[in-house]
């Protein structure tokens, strides 16, 4: 993920926890983790 968005915590020294705490706390850096997950998901047709 630190190559498609570039954050501190998905680069340097990551771990699962430290990530969850920074983008709980950080709405900046959740709104692009989100767009990359609505940008990546495949798209279902009903």
């Amino acid at each position: 993920m630190g190559e498609l968005i570039n954050i501190k915590c998905f680069n340097e020294n990551p771990s699962v926890k430290s990530s969850l705490t920074f983008l709980r706390k950080t709405e900046w850096a959740r709104k692009k983790v989100e767009e990359l997950y609505v940008n990546t998901e495949p798209k279902f047709e009903n």
